[in-house]
């Protein structure tokens, strides 16, 4: 979803069907859907009072911090004096609703609709993107599972080489090689979710075989009352899935990981779980178990 967030009332004001230019100092090639933000920035003192700009809102209540409409923006117009002259005189509505010069210039936005259960979410400069679990999920679905070495070779599975040679990629390393294990899957899955308005947390299971020591990464988010585990990379599991409680998610995910692989001669004294905060990139396996042991161990 492509987003512009303006101060209100200006936001309102284009929900409401009385404003379908945008002024904005620079020009933007971007065309098609656009959904507008009414920023949390405090409006101006002098917006709030201009009574022939209010009246065009009269007893409509503001929204700031929530995405109200989606438009389409068709037209981005460079403002000449000609130009300038013909709103002032002609559409003086319109002129009160923006700020109008040479230079400066105008964004055309046609069918305005409004978003009946509005978004809560922060702003940001420009035309940025706000993404929901579902759109992340399509953002991934080109990633594959495999990693990259530190010669950086592609490798499709986990073999004998993998302790010594791998490095942890960055979310756009990720996503210019297309190929990452659940490590490196779950910073892209954290980059993405640090652009929505989730409350996310970010998860190491390990199984301390003395041996091969299996793990898994995995991102949980909260929405509506509800957890959810949001699942990549682990394909067998690939998904949003929903529980009532943290506590019923992380034991499923932990059932799960256990009965997929482990149940011969396991003991649950070896299992441990971690929830960790962003890691460096290109850290070693060895230098990675270390971030998310000195993480919050997590009883399960």
């Amino acid at each position: 979803m492509k987003v512009l967030s303006l101060t209100e009332p200006f936001a309102t004001l284009i929900k409401e069907g009385k404003k379908k230019i945008e002024t904005r100092s620079w020009q933007t090639n971007y065309r098609g859907e656009l959904y507008i933000h009414a920023s949390m920035t405090k409006p101006a003192k002098s917006d709030l009072e201009d009574q022939a700009l209010m009246s065009l809102i009269k007893n409509v209540p503001l929204n700031q911090g929530y995405i109200i409409c989606k438009c389409n923006l068709v037209d981005c117009v460079y403002m000449t004096e000609e130009f300038v002259n013909d709103m002032k005189k002609n559409h003086y509505q319109e002129y009160i609703c923006g700020e109008y010069s040479v230079g400066r210039y105008a964004w055309i936005l046609e069918d305005v609709q409004v978003i009946i259960d509005k978004i809560s979410t922060k702003g940001h400069l420009g035309i940025w993107n706000y993404y929901n679990e579902f759109e992340i999920m399509n953002l991934m679905e080109n990633i594959h599972y495999g990693w990259i070495d530190s010669n950086k070779k592609s490798h499709q599975i986990v073999d004998n080489t993998y302790s010594e040679k791998y490095r942890l990629q960055s979310p756009t390393e990720l996503i210019k090689n297309k190929l990452g294990v659940c490590w490196d899957q779950v910073e892209l899955e954290r980059y993405y979710f640090q652009k929505t308005n989730f409350l996310f947390e970010t998860y190491f299971i390990v199984y301390y075989d003395g041996d091969k020591c299996p793990t898994h990464t995995f991102l949980i988010f909260h929405k509506n009352d509800h957890y959810y585990w949001f699942e990549h990379s682990y394909e067998k599991f690939r998904g949003i899935h929903e529980y009532s409680s943290k506590k019923e998610l992380l034991l499923d995910v932990k059932n799960k990981f256990v009965h997929d692989g482990l149940e011969e001669n396991y003991n649950s004294d070896n299992l441990m779980l971690f929830e960790y905060q962003l890691p460096k990139y290109h850290l070693t396996v060895a230098e990675f178990y270390k971030h998310c042991e000195n993480g919050k161990t997590i009883g399960i």
